[in-house]
């Protein structure tokens, strides 16, 4: 069984989200965003509050008075986790709970005895029940939850400590390999011997002993009080404390002395290789796996090699959420893969679907330090004067020409009108980057710009004669007016008072887009004709044009 789609409300940064997911799902953006937050949600809707954490903990800070935190999960597979379920008689009462449907809605909020249980709609009705009663029913029919997050200490890889990823991962392959091992079984029936045997000398010391603390106890409280010592035989996690890893990388050492690189890529081994063994020995429980900055430590070929093993994961039966800060994880395309941008913006965070390569060229850009320098090699670029061009062409782009001129980046050189003489200074601060050391951008990417001014014509020819091989109507495009507000469609075009109006009230950039929204292709091409020849001759001069 997956997730299939998540409606969060008031958790943490999460004001209102409603998604749905896929086999692999990557989560992107910057540090203190919210993509945290989203995993912590879900580790609430699995497992609930824990120990000393309320409501007041985890709640929206903006939250109306009396709101309540809810988390709501449809889950699909579900007969597949019926028909997979080791309990037989949990398996027919759930059976006959949710008879044919595939799909079931179960939401965790704090309206609900404090989120201490969850609840299952019922489609019938439109109700929400608590049919199952206590969370175990649950747990034995949902995916089981495993978050490897980086507050998770590294430390756990060497040491298994209790209810680590670790822990739950080896005792589970061990335990299903020795339960019926001879050996093992003979193990168990000596330690019983041993310590409850009748015949037992260890037993009989222990009986003694409890006698003789039964004699001072009796002073203290003389009720008939009585002293008992049994030794259980140890749990296979007992065990696993006298465990340890030892890697042998040229040098053999135990893996806490190892650096963190190593221990992460160890724990990150340890779930593919749990995989491996429930697929090859038939243990149905499926796992839903929340890795917090995958690529944490890895070098980019190791981060690489991690998203194959984890899409691996994701096509048998598991499902995988990665957040990260990397382009190595979102550059390559993936049938079962799904990209989210997480932003935050007024304290909320939105998590957003990355649907075009725009999109994500865009999330690399942002990734990547937002320097052309630093880019996965889009087919070419325009370069823009200001924020002004670059979110109108941005929208145009969007609304008229998806699929048309993807892989065209658009980047802008931050001028200034109120500063003519930084405008050229700036664009060839920005166009820098793409032909220094023979760039390969050097002779292919284009420049719309304002038709220069009596202020700024001195700098446009020095930027023309410093860059020889930039042509007009090739390379260079000039708008017939010194603003692009002027050469909008029809009502929308500004004079000088308007633009002034507009830059005083800071307004340039709302109105860019406000245009961009709503003016028709036909305007544009038409009345626009300079810039849409910017996008046809980027297409053109781009390096898999035919």
């Amino acid at each position: 069984m997956k997730i299939k789609k998540i409606r969060i409300e008031n958790f943490r940064s999460i004001e209102t989200l409603d998604l749905s997911f896929n086999d692999f799902n990557v989560l992107v953006g910057q540090n203190n965003h919210g993509k945290t937050n989203f995993f912590e949600a879900l580790k609430w809707f699995f497992g609930g509050f824990d120990r000393l954490v309320k409501k007041d903990d985890l709640i929206f800070s903006e939250a109306a008075e009396g709101a309540e935190i809810i988390l709501e999960i449809t889950f699909s597979g579900l007969q597949d986790a019926i028909a997979n379920m080791s309990n037989a008689t949990k398996k027919t009462a759930i059976g006959s709970i949710f008879g044919e449907r595939d799909e079931i809605r179960i939401r965790r909020t704090t309206e609900i005895d404090g989120g201490k249980k969850r609840e299952l709609f019922n489609p019938q009705n439109e109700t929400w029940e608590n049919t199952m009663g206590a969370d175990g029913t649950w747990n034995d029919l949902l995916p089981h939850l495993e978050y490897v997050h980086t507050k998770v200490t590294l430390d756990d890889v060497g040491s298994y400590k209790s209810k680590s990823p670790i822990v739950e991962m080896l005792s589970g392959v061990l335990t299903s390999l020795i339960e019926t091992d001879t050996k093992y079984i003979d193990l168990k029936q000596k330690f019983e011997e041993l310590f409850g045997g009748e015949d037992s000398e260890v037993k009989a010391k222990l009986d003694e002993l409890g006698g003789k603390v039964e004699v001072y106890l009796q002073k203290q409280f003389p009720d008939n009080t009585t002293v008992k010592f049994n030794v259980d035989i140890p749990e296979f996690n007992d065990l696993l404390k006298k465990f340890s890893t030892e890697v042998d990388d040229g040098v053999k050492t135990s893996i806490e002395e190892k650096g963190d690189g190593m221990q992460r890529a160890v724990m990150l081994s340890i779930i593919q290789a749990y995989v491996d063994f429930r697929k090859d020995n038939d243990i149905a429980k499926r796992f839903i796996f929340l890795i917090d900055e995958a690529e944490l430590h890895l070098h980019p070929s190791a981060q690489r090699a991690l998203k194959k093993a984890l899409l691996e994961i994701s096509h048998e039966s598991d499902q995988v959420y990665v957040n990260t800060h990397s382009s190595v994880l979102i550059s390559e395309k993936e049938d079962s893969q799904q990209i989210f941008k997480v932003e935050k913006e007024n304290k909320r965070t939105a998590i957003e679907p990355i649907e075009t390569d725009d999109q994500k060229m865009d999330v690399i850009f942002e990734l990547l330090g937002g320097s052309p320098s630093d880019l996965l090699l889009p087919r070419n670029f325009i370069i823009v004067e200001g924020q002004s061009e670059y979110e109108f062409l941005k929208i145009i782009k969007q609304r008229f020409y998806t699929g048309t001129y993807d892989g065209i980046k658009i980047i802008f050189a931050r001028g200034d009108m109120n500063r003519t003489a930084e405008i050229f200074y700036a664009i060839h601060e920005t166009y820098k980057p793409l032909f220094v050391d023979n760039g390969i951008y050097k002779e292919k990417a284009i420049i719309p710009c304002d038709a220069p001014n009596h202020d700024n014509q001195r700098h446009y020819d020095t930027f023309m004669s410093t860059h020889n091989w930039i042509q007009e109507g090739e390379q260079m495009h000039k708008l017939p007016v010194d603003a692009l507000e002027k050469y909008y469609p029809g009502t929308y075009v500004k004079d000088d008072i308007g633009i002034a109006e507009l830059e005083c009230n800071r307004q340039k950039v709302g109105y860019a887009k406000e245009v961009a929204q709503n003016i028709t292709k036909e305007q544009f091409e038409s009345d626009m004709s300079v810039v849409y020849a910017t996008l046809k001759k980027a297409q053109e001069k781009s390096f898999d044009s035919a």
